[in-house]
C-alpha cells in the first residue's frame, strides 16, 4: 500500500487580502515618508533632533494605541471593524501632510497617521493568527510583511518619478498618496472574511489581573527581546539623512527606502518559511548579528558603497526579525487574548522606538552621524552578547 502523502497547508485567501492592503497603504505612507525627513530639513528648516522626536514620538503613539485595540478585539471578539477603523484613518491623515506648513503641522498629521496604525495593528496581527493554520504561520506573517515591504518600496520609486516630473514639488507627490490609501480601506472591506467567533464563548476582560495572569513567562520573554530589537534599531528618517549627507539629491532621497524594503520584501516569506523549521532563537541572533554589520557599514563612511550595503543589511535585519517576532507572539500568548498580547508586546516596543530616536537624534546633532550608528552598533553587540548569555 502507498504512503498517503497530505497536500501541503496553503496560505488562506484572507491572508492574501490583508498583504495587499498592506502593500496598498505601505505605497501611500511610504511616497510621503520617503520624503518627509528631507522635506522637513530643507523646506521647513527642521533639526535632525526635530526629525527624531517627531519620527519617535509618532511611532511610539502608534504602538502605544495597540494596547488598547488589541484589548477591545479581544474582549469584542471582532477584529475587522477595527482594523477598518485604522486604516481608514490612516487614509484621511494623508491630505494633512500636503497641507502642512510648520514642522507641529506636520507632527500632528504623523500622530494622526499613526493613531490609525496604532488602532489597526494588533487587531490585524491578531486576526492573521486566528486564520492561518499553526503550522505555516511564520510563513503567513512573512507573507503578510513581504507584500507590505513591496508597498514600501514602491511608494518611494513612484515618488521618485513624480518628483522628477513636477520638479521636486513635495505637496503634489503627498496629494497623490491619498489615491492607494483609499483603495487600501475598499480591499479591506470587501477583500477580508473574518472567522465567525466560536459560539457560546464567553466575554472576559482581557486587561484585568486573571486575565494578564495567563500571558505566560515565555510570552514576555518575546516582549523583552522585541524591545532589545527596538532600542537597538532607530528610525529609518536616519538612514534617508546619512544618504543626504553623502550627497545623494534629493528626488533620489526615497532610494533608500526603495533599497532597503526591496531587500526586505524579497527575504521576508523565505526567512518567514525558515523560521516554522529552525530555532527561533538561532535566527534572532543571527538578525542582530547583521544589524551589527548594517550600523558598522553606515557608520564607517557616508560614501555611497557603504552607505548602500548598511541600507541592504539594514533590510535583510528587518526580514529576519519581524515577522518572526510576530510568529513568536502567536505561539506565546492565549488564543483568546491575542489582541492583548500583540497590545502590550507594542506598548513595550514604542518606547523603545520613542528613546532610540530620541536619542539617535541627539546624538546626530551633538556628535553627529558616524558616532550615531556606532552607539546602535554597540547596544546591537550588547542585545546579542546578552541573548547568547540567557541560552547558556
Amino acid at each position: 500500500m502507498s504512503a498517503i502523502v497530505s497536500a501541503p497547508v496553503r496560505i488562506p485567501r484572507s491572508i492574501w487580502a490583508l498583504g495587499g492592503v498592506s502593500l496598498l497603504m505601505d505605497v501611500s505612507s511610504e511616497m510621503i515618508h520617503s520624503l518627509l525627513p528631507v522635506f522637513m530639513v530643507v523646506s521647513l528648516g527642521a533639526s535632525a533632533l526635530a526629525v527624531g522626536l517627531i519620527e519617535g514620538a509618532a511611532e511610539a503613539t502608534a504602538l502605544i494605541v495597540k494596547v488598547f485595540s488589541g484589548a477591545i478585539s479581544d474582549y469584542w471578539g471582532k477584529r475587522k471593524p477595527l482594523a477598518v477603523l485604522g486604516y481608514g484613518l490612516g487614509a484621511i491623515s494623508k491630505p494633512l501632510f500636503a497641507l502642512a506648513a510648520t514642522a507641529g503641522m506636520v507632527m500632528s498629521a504623523r500622530l494622526i497617521d499613526r493613531v490609525g496604525k496604532g488602532i489597526r495593528g494588533a487587531p490585524r496581527d491578531a486576526l492573521i493568527a486566528d486564520i492561518a493554520p499553526s503550522e505555516i504561520r511564520g510563513a503567513a506573517f512573512g507573507l503578510r510583511q513581504s507584500l507590505d515591504s513591496v508597498g514600501a518600496f514602491l511608494g518611494p520609486l513612484i515618488a521618485i518619478g513624480l518628483m522628477l516630473l513636477w520638479a521636486n514639488d513635495f505637496r503634489a507627490v503627498f496629494w497623490v498618496a491619498v489615491v492607494p490609501g483609499v483603495l487600501a480601506v475598499a480591499l479591506l472591506l470587501f477583500g477580508v472574511q473574518e472567522p465567525e467567533r466560536k459560539s457560546g464563548a464567553r466575554r472576559v476582560n482581557p486587561i484585568q489581573r486573571e486575565s494578564l495572569r495567563r500571558l505566560t513567562r515565555a510570552y514576555w520573554i518575546v516582549v523583552g527581546i522585541g524591545a532589545v530589537f527596538t532600542l537597538a534599531r532607530f528610525s529609518e528618517a536616519f538612514l534617508v539623512l546619512r544618504a543626504s549627507e553623502g550627497g545623494l539629491p534629493i528626488a533620489y532621497s526615497p532610494l533608500v527606502l526603495v533599497g532597503m524594503n526591496a531587500v526586505y520584501a524579497l527575504a521576508a516569506y523565505p526567512f518567514g518559511k525558515l523560521a516554522d523549521r529552525m530555532s527561533h532563537t538561532d535566527l534572532l541572533a543571527v538578525g542582530l548579528a547583521v544589524l551589527i554589520a548594517a550600523d558598522a557599514a553606515l557608520a564607517y563612511s557616508n560614501h555611497w558603497t557603504w552607505v548602500w550595503a548598511g541600507i541592504s543589511l539594514w533590510g535583510l535585519h528587518m526580514a529576519m526579525t519581524q515577522g518572526l517576532l510576530a510568529a513568536m507572539i502567536a505561539d506565546t500568548a492565549p488564543e483568546d487574548l491575542r489582541g492583548t498580547a500583540y497590545g502590550f508586546f507594542n506598548l513595550v516596543s514604542g518606547i523603545a522606538m520613542l528613546v532610540a530616536s530620541v536619542v539617535a537624534g541627539l546624538l546626530w546633532d551633538q556628535l553627529g552621524a558616524s558616532f550615531t550608528f556606532v552607539a546602535g552598533g554597540l547596544f546591537s553587540a550588547i542585545a546579542l552578547a546578552g541573548q547568547l548569555a540567557l541560552r547558556r
